[in-house]
């Protein structure tokens, strides 16, 4: 394609709604134009990126003998009022009513809808196991879309939901869906982890995200540098210490802490290590019980490993009037000596092997130090995995390594869903004793669009986008200086256009009659990955100049060798 022939819309500098370095980007680059909060148009440019994407992400679908589809965008309420997420799936969930007043929703995922298609359709175990998938656009009303399309409203990802006979089928499929979307990342030429997960709203058992490592990622990652070990910071698990309690060696003393209300603040004022401190986190459950979590002073909470605590399914941070109710103290000087006898504690396992620490003192400006369990307040009534794990936890796998963290950016996620969905919409078959039996099922997702910001989010510099040979708009970029006013310039790059074309390698000849920093600056903001400069100059020898996007060393290659070398770089 020529460049007079596509419209490209760059700007110098990205608009102010602009945050993440991706958005920023796509939107100078003219990828994408805002619309309204959480919603883009794909520019021509922007999607070539997202069609080359989605072609990956199909042709391995379809090796792993995934069969595509199309279901509704629109869908009735009936399909979820059955499965009870009617309800409870909360505001993400775009509500509309027709003409007749009969209630319906813009998609956000298909479950419900698959499952319908299934149960009328598969009668006997004969016809298991099948793997549908769809590439369509969702909607989730984000209460604060941003990031650009990492964040959106509307977004486009691919969906597949698989259905079996029995439990070893859809974990044979579930292992087969691992390998096939480690392949689309590894095509797309990302760095990713795929890391053991919580299976949250969606629900089921087994469930595996696949992450793109970027510091501007939102979710927080665990891995063992050592093993394959990684997971989500919300499942990881953290060990007890192995050393067990010491012994009591302090007496329980009062301490003045007129203003430290953080546990940094009070190890700073004794002179202690923050480890040495508890802190309490004061909860209430939906039934109304009160309850504190103890946590060494710098760990912080789990929400979704206190959730599995029994009682704790559904629970919420106390506010300061329930604190002072059930502590007779203001918030920041808690503790749990001397408290109620009805009030659970929940100790950490960090917590629960500490002796000797400091925590707060139920009195305000107060904290106790020298406080240790069984002599100064009793046993907590549960001890369980409360926290996130940190840098330097010993790994869960048992080969001895020690964890780290980094940030990545979630592009997909399988679950075993199981019978969730299934028994809920009575989807059954006829199994082999002739017995009804609901289907087990599988679901496997990943944001198509959304891989778009985050390969930038790892490919990137200051002069803008690098993408990966996979993703790129076009392979190489023929930047013709002085295209309008050289004979020679437009007669080389016009050859050099069509042999490039004729070998079937996806180019971009920049015609344009602007300034030969401005075209370069375009190509360079809009990442192609391999560039060649044809200007007056370097002709006059016969020669042309290379960029390779990645490496930025300018060389010169011979004008009748430059088909040869580019398809080597390109191979």
């Amino acid at each position: 394609m020529r460049t007079s022939q596509l419209f490209i819309s760059t700007l110098k500098e990205a608009p102010s709604e602009a945050e993440l370095l991706s958005h920023k980007l796509m939107l100078r680059a003219g990828l994408i134009k805002r619309l309204g909060s959480g919603l883009y148009t794909w520019m021509p440019l922007g999607l070539r990126i997202l069609r080359k994407v989605e072609a990956v992400v199909r042709q391995e679908m379809n090796r792993a003998g995934a069969q595509e589809l199309l279901m509704p965008a629109v869908q009735p309420a009936e399909l979820w009022q059955e499965t009870g997420r009617w309800d409870v799936f909360g505001p993400q969930m775009l509500k509309i009513t027709d003409r007749h007043e009969r209630q319906f929703c813009f998609g956000p995922t298909h479950e419900e809808v698959i499952t319908d298609i299934a149960r009328s359709e598969i009668k006997s175990y004969k016809q298991l196991p099948v793997n549908f998938y769809q590439v369509q656009t969702k909607f989730r009303d984000e209460i604060r879309p941003r990031f650009g399309v990492m964040r959106a409203r509307e977004f486009m990802m691919k969906d597949a939901y698989s259905f079996h006979a029995d439990l070893d089928s859809l974990k044979a499929t579930y292992d087969v869906m691992y390998g096939a979307y480690s392949k689309v990342f590894t095509r797309l030429g990302l760095k990713f982890r795929a890391v053991a997960a919580d299976t949250g709203a969606i629900g089921g058992d087994g469930s595996h995200e696949f992450h793109v490592l970027a510091d501007a990622g939102e979710d927080l990652l665990a891995y063992c540098p050592t093993s394959e070990y990684a997971a989500n910071v919300e499942l990881a698990e953290a060990f007890a210490p192995a050393a067990p309690r010491a012994a009591a060696a302090q007496a329980m003393t009062e301490v003045d802490t007129p203003k430290q209300t953080a546990c940094e603040d009070v190890a700073a004022l004794l002179g202690i290590g923050i480890d040495r401190t508890v802190k309490a986190i004061a909860l209430v459950t939906t039934a109304g019980e009160f309850v504190l979590a103890l946590l060494r002073g710098d760990h912080n909470l789990n929400e979704v490993k206190i959730s599995k605590v029994a009682g704790m399914s559904d629970f919420r941070f106390a506010t300061d009037e329930e604190i002072r109710s059930n502590l007779n103290c203001p918030p920041g000087f808690i503790g749990p000596v001397g408290i109620n006898a009805n009030i659970r504690v929940i100790a950490d396992r960090t917590v629960a092997a500490m002796s000797d620490f400091v925590c707060g003192a139920n009195k305000p400006k107060l904290h106790l130090s020298g406080v240790n369990f069984g002599r100064d307040l009793p046993e907590p009534h549960v001890v369980a995995d409360i926290r996130n794990v940190v840098n330097g936890d010993v790994c869960p796998d048992g080969k001895g390594g020690v964890l780290e963290l980094c940030r990545g950016i979630e592009v997909g996620h399988i679950f075993q869903l199981r019978t969730k969905y299934s028994e809920a919409m009575n989807c059954t078959f006829l199994n082999e004793q002739n017995t009804l039996t609901p289907m087990e099922m599988g679901c496997y997702g990943i944001g198509v669009s959304r891989i778009v910001g985050a390969a930038i989010e790892q490919n990137h510099d200051a002069r803008g986008i690098i993408w990966p040979a996979a993703m790129a708009p076009f392979a190489v970029a023929i930047v013709a200086v002085g295209y309008h006013k050289s004979e020679a310039v437009k007669a080389a790059a016009d050859q050099m256009y069509a042999d490039f074309t004729a070998a079937g390698i996806d180019v971009l000849l920049d015609d344009r009659n602007e300034r030969p920093g401005s075209m370069f600056a375009d190509m360079e903001l809009i990442g192609i990955p391999h560039r060649v400069t044809i200007g007056d100059k370097a002709l006059a020898n016969g020669e042309v100049e290379y960029v390779a996007r990645r490496a930025g060393e300018m060389q010169k290659i011979a004008l009748g060798e430059a088909l040869s070398f580019i398809q080597q770089q390109i191979a």
